[in-house]
């Protein structure tokens, strides 16, 4: 008896032993691991057009956050939570997508939906380049062949480190961007940094940041097109705070410049005052705050729609109606830009838990 005792105390040490050894050698690596990627990095540009943009010409723009290709009607997320109308608490269940061929055809879904607009300017959000949650598959390749007559450039939102959460299916190692495509010769491109957490969550948050892409004007100002995508998950929101100062600062920098500046993306925020516009069965999410004119730089404006929401909630499959949505996706604009129509296109976020935004504008 007095041995089987000592057996099974050195087991139990030994499990111990071995669950500290993985532990620390997880946070060694997540340590080792950790680097932001430096702010104000030139990008490359590929495929490169000639053509340049005009003066008093009416051009189209859309902006769409694709879902790393994983948001089928069916998937839920895991990082997601929230409430039923009735009181229910609901939370996701997915950390990825459910396969490589639900992948492949949202992103081609979303890349087609994008291609039949034949719109002149193009701001991606959560391109996958190799991401575990999205079985590698490089989806900035898919989109450069459907949109193969388009100029181009790629900026790395965030590059994690692998995530061993869930543990029974961790999400996994990330690498994702923003793609941003035109029809025009793009001067330059530039990755810039949004601030984040400086405690120890920024081991696990996620890089944010916003690209912004140059065109040179006849009236030797320029036309500066950013895609943005800004975080979703800040307890508080200070980090969301700061990543509007930032954007503010550069935005009031471009305004004295001269120069005509279009900010097109995912901005994690209602900048609609579209809460409550669309029908739903949940109540509104932790996760939503609002945005208006008076939040932004002088001289800006959102131009934004409402026929039909951009963002559906996530803590539960999607079911028209009965989902929490809202319009989170559009565009600020300086004062030299004349806006003659904003739609959202409604989908149904049949490839996505975003919808797109279309502007319709002309630099005056």
């Amino acid at each position: 008896m007095r041995k089987f005792v000592c057996i099974t105390a050195c087991v139990i040490l030994a499990l111990i032993a071995l669950i500290l050894t993985v532990l620390i050698g997880y946070v060694c690596y997540v340590g080792l691991t950790y680097e932001r990627i430096p702010d104000n990095t030139q990008l490359e540009i590929e495929n490169n057009a000639t053509e340049t943009v005009a003066l008093n010409t009416s051009y189209t723009i859309a902006t769409y956050n694709v879902g790393f290709g994983a948001y089928n009607h069916e998937f839920s997320f895991f990082m997601d939570s929230g409430t039923m109308k009735d009181g229910t608490a609901v939370t996701g269940k997915n950390s990825k997508a459910a396969s490589e061929d639900v992948v492949m055809t949202n992103i081609n879904g979303s890349a087609l939906l994008i291609a039949e607009g034949n719109y002149d300017f193009v701001l991606l959000q959560e391109v996958d380049i190799n991401s575990t949650r999205s079985f590698h598959i490089n989806q900035y390749d898919i989109f450069n062949d459907t949109l193969s007559d388009m100029s181009r450039n790629l900026g790395i939102c965030y590059d994690s480190a692998f995530l061993f959460y869930p543990l029974t299916d961790p999400h996994g190692k990330s690498k994702t961007g923003l793609a941003s495509y035109s029809k025009f010769n793009m001067d330059s491109a530039l990755r810039r940094q949004y601030p984040l957490a400086t405690d120890i969550s920024k081991y696990f948050d996620l890089d944010r940041c916003f690209v912004v892409t140059r065109y040179l004007l006849e009236n030797g100002k320029e036309l500066v097109v950013v895609n943005s995508h800004m975080s979703a998950y800040d307890e508080g929101g200070t980090v969301r705070q700061q990543q509007l100062q930032a954007l503010n600062a550069f935005l009031t920098e471009e305004k004295e410049k001269g120069n005509y500046v279009i900010v097109g993306g995912d901005f994690n925020h209602d900048i609609a005052d579209s809460d409550g516009l669309f029908p739903t069965e949940q109540n509104r999410p932790e996760w939503v705050f609002s945005l208006s004119d008076d939040d932004l730089a002088d001289g800006y404006r959102f131009e934004t729609a409402t026929n039909a929401p951009t963002c559906r909630s996530t803590d539960i499959p999607y079911e028209k109606g009965v989902n929490y949505t809202v319009v989170l996706d559009g565009f600020i604009v300086s004062d030299n830009i004349v806006v003659t129509d904003v739609v959202n296109i409604d989908n149904d976020f049949m490839y996505s838990d975003h919808n797109p935004a279309v502007m319709t504008f002309k630099p005056v």
